[in-house]
């Protein structure tokens, strides 16, 4: 088959790799699309330090099952599917207790950290274990499917938080994640949202995504802004979807007392935490890490027409000229939001 490799260090080749075979449980996918992921997009310069080559990265995708494995009953030849991003084992103590997103052992498609390597979905085939597969609904097209993955990361982060009906909401970096909880919040009945970034494309996007206020940080006093649409007193729950010190304090101060910080992105692997306001405010900080099995709700919610998620592809391309599309994103070029690579 032929697959993305990534050779080295911002060094891609479209080229000819050994095709996968599917175990007893597994069933093999034809992939059909596949977006790429920011964090892709930071690993192809080994500044993630997640994806050592040579690796086939990613891991939002979709695609049609064309063989199973012998221990393999509900699926079948001709299904289209999604699948979670995570492997993860079924007899883990977490799993068991409904976290398999922090289950021991687990394995994140299209990742090579120091512990483990799995090849990823920038490729004709790939092959994933049956526990992990959701059903495509009718009308939900294979590049919608492919952008379930950052809208499920999303809706984790909101249901972590219990935020809903009357609770205002700041949300702290308007990208793709970020845009997509304002969505999660506004389904969810939270409100005000507000969303902060420093670019003003992004800010519309996340209005565009429910977000009832924008602040460009850069211009104007955010804690001023908060505090006008909160009463005073601050917002009830935040999310920081960026990982940057600064932004997670900024944020932080955002918040009333008593208030709940999801912290979603992490860009750092390390952030400064103002640990006086987060004792003497009684703050909650949450960390939300991947989904928890989201992948239903939001294919549901796509299917209904709840959650738009074709505003969001910037470009649908093929898998061959993947190498091109990940140098644009990595140099930031115009407003690119998901790309989405066609096998």
């Amino acid at each position: 088959m032929k697959a993305l490799v990534l050779e080295a260090y911002n060094s891609f080749v479209y080229r000819e790799v050994e095709d996968p075979r599917p175990g007893a449980e597994e069933v093999l996918i034809r992939v059909k699309a596949c977006g790429i992921c920011g964090s892709d997009v930071h690993g192809m310069d080994g500044s993630t330090g997640r994806r050592h080559p040579p690796l086939v990265m990613g891991h939002e995708a979709s695609g049609v099952i064309v063989e199973t494995g012998a221990g393999v009953a509900r699926w079948k030849v001709g299904d289209r599917v999604t699948f979670d991003s995570t492997i993860y084992p079924l007899d883990d103590w977490y799993t068991r207790k409904g976290r398999y997103n922090l289950s021991d052992g687990r394995e994140v498609i299209g990742v090579a950290p120091v512990e483990y390597k799995r090849h990823g979905a920038f490729a004709e085939l790939l092959a994933v274990p049956q526990h992990v597969l959701y059903r495509i609904p009718e009308g939900v097209g294979f590049e919608q499917a492919a952008l379930v993955e950052p809208a499920a990361v999303a809706a984790h982060a909101v249901r972590l938080a219990e935020a809903g009906i009357g609770q205002s909401a700041v949300v702290m970096g308007s990208g793709m994640i970020g845009a997509f909880i304002a969505a999660m919040l506004k389904a969810a009945g939270a409100a005000p949202v507000v969303a902060i970034d420093i670019d003003d494309e992004k800010l519309k996007m996340a209005a565009n995504y429910g977000a009832d206020i924008t602040v460009n940080s850069t211009g104007s006093d955010v804690l001023a802004a908060v505090r006008q649409a909160t009463k005073n007193r601050g917002a009830d729950v935040g999310f920081e979807a960026i990982g940057l010190s600064s932004t997670v304090n900024q944020l932080i101060d955002t918040l009333r007392r008593g208030a709940t910080a999801v912290l979603v992105g992490n860009l750092s692997t390390k952030v400064d935490l103002p640990l006086q306001k987060v004792v003497t405010g009684e703050l909650r900080v949450q960390g939300s890490c991947a989904i928890n099995g989201e992948y239903e709700l939001v294919l549901d919610m796509i299917a209904a027409g709840a959650l738009n998620v074709d505003d969001m592809i910037s470009a649908v391309a093929p898998l061959s000229e993947g190498a091109e599309w990940f140098r644009r994103l990595h140099a930031r070029e115009g407003n690119l939001n998901k790309v989405v690579l066609v096998p």
